[in-house]
C-alpha cells in the first residue's frame, strides 16, 4: 500500500494575498503589464520565485540556532565541507550565496575576452555573468522549441546538429564552454533529455571543450567534463 499521508508536520503558516480581480486588473495596469514590477503583497500564487521558498524542518531551525559564527575556522563550515566533500568528491570547496555568483567566479577563471560560449538556451544571469567576462553567449536550442504546437517530449535540448558544426567551424577555437541549463528555464522550463546531454558532452569531449551542467534554480552546481583547450590567452 503506497503512502497516503505526508511524513512531517508543518510547524509555520505564512499567509497569502488573496485579491479580487478587479484588483489585479489595476495593479496589472499600473505596472504595464510587467509582472516584475508587482509587489509581493499582490500575488496569490507566485510561479517565479524559485530560491529560499521551501520549509525548513524542525532539525535545520535546531542546526541555525546551534550554529558556529565565527568568521574563520567555524565548525559549521567544517561540517558542511565534509557533507559536501562526500556528496561531491570534489576537494576544495568555495560556498558562495547564489548560483550566479558561483557563476561570476568561474566564469572570470575559465573564460578570456573574445571567447564563445554555446548553451541550449543560457539562464539571463548566465548570460549576463558570460557577457561581464568579455565573451558572447550562443544559444542552440532544438527546433521543436520554437513549435509551440509540437508535443515533442524535450523542447529543452540543445541542437546537436548545429553543436557540432559549431565546434568545427571557423570560431571553434573561441569556444571556452558549452552550457546545458536544466531545466531549459528560456524555454519555458521545457526538459532535457539523458541521450541529449550525453551526446552533447560527447561532442565536447571530441573537441576538448568544457561542458557544464546547470539547473537554473539556486544551487546551480557546474559538473564538468575533461577540457584541454586553455581559455585564449593563457
Amino acid at each position: 500500500m503506497g503512502q497516503v499521508v505526508e511524513p512531517y508536520r508543518i510547524k509555520v503558516v505564512e499567509p497569502i494575498p488573496v485579491t479580487t480581480r478587479a484588483q489585479r486588473e489595476q495593479a496589472l495596469r499600473r505596472v504595464h503589464y510587467n509582472l516584475f514590477g508587482l509587489r509581493a503583497d499582490e500575488v496569490t500564487i507566485d510561479l517565479l520565485t524559485d530560491s529560499g521558498t521551501g520549509a525548513l524542518s524542525a532539525a535545520q531551525w535546531a542546526a541555525a540556532m546551534a550554529g558556529d559564527e565565527s568568521y574563520a575556522g567555524s565548525g559549521s563550515f567544517y561540517h558542511f565541507r565534509e557533507v559536501v566533500q562526500e556528496l561531491t568528491s570534489y576537494p576544495c570547496i568555495l560556498p558562495v550565496h547564489q548560483g550566479r555568483a558561483a557563476e561570476r567566479i568561474l566564469f572570470s577563471a575559465l573564460l578570456s575576452p573574445g571567447q564563445i560560449t554555446l548553451s541550449n538556451t543560457h539562464f539571463d544571469t548566465t548570460r549576463a555573468n558570460v557577457e561581464l567576462t568579455g565573451c558572447r553567449a550562443v544559444d542552440l536550442p532544438c527546433p521543436q522549441a520554437r513549435d509551440l504546437d509540437s508535443d515533442a517530449p524535450f523542447k529543452g535540448n540543445i541542437d546537436l546538429r548545429r553543436l557540432a558544426e559549431a565546434l568545427r567551424g571557423p570560431d571553434a577555437s573561441r569556444i571556452g564552454l558549452a552550457i546545458m541549463t536544466l531545466t531549459n528555464n528560456g524555454e519555458a522550463g521545457q526538459p532535457v533529455s539523458m541521450d541529449n546531454l550525453a551526446r552533447a558532452a560527447a561532442l565536447c569531449r571530441e573537441h576538448s571543450v568544457c561542458s557544464s551542467s546547470t539547473p537554473p534554480v539556486s544551487p546551480r552546481t557546474p559538473v564538468w567534463s575533461p577540457s584541454t583547450r586553455p581559455p585564449t590567452g593563457t
